[in-house]
């Protein structure tokens, strides 16, 4: 399931992710079957397993890994607001510089973005771009550009 994730099989990975979780229960792969159901056109689905009870005991990264995927299924639904409600309910002060918090600081710039306050969104860019040392976003790219179309 994984490795056709991977690859962007997103339907073949969601029929083998959930054969997975049925044989072990595990709640693991609750975000990448999430992803998948966006992937595939159902975001209400996602929000669905966004929801799932065990998501509340995830770990901070996996945590954060569904978040990512429920905002970007409110996003496919035009639900901008919701979007950045559930991004900010997301730990994004956090000190860490790990992966996920770069990318959930990333989501949110870029939904600031896509709901019209530039302003705000060049902030989190550039905060994004603090705890990106191993550029694994285009944060810095993207505050540039914000910067020269404000000049």
């Amino acid at each position: 399931g994984e490795a056709a994730y991977a690859a962007g099989h997103y339907a073949e990975a969601l029929a083998e992710l959930r054969a997975a979780k049925r044989i072990n229960g595990a709640t693991a792969y609750l975000p990448i079957m999430a992803d998948c159901l966006r992937a595939v056109g159902r975001p209400q689905e996602a929000l669905k397993l966004a929801r799932s009870p065990g998501v509340k005991n995830f770990q901070p990264a996996a945590k954060a890994e569904m978040t990512l995927v429920e905002a970007g299924a409110r996003r496919d639904l035009g639900q901008i607001e919701a979007a950045l409600a559930t991004l900010e309910a997301a730990p994004l002060a956090s000190r860490s510089r790990e992966s996920w918090v770069v990318r959930l600081r990333y989501a949110y710039a870029d939904t600031l973005l896509a709901a019209g306050r530039e302003r705000d969104a060049l902030a989190w860019f550039h905060r994004t771009q603090a705890v990106d040392s191993d550029e694994i976003t285009d944060a810095a790219e993207r505050a540039d550009e914000l910067e020269r179309r404000s000049e």
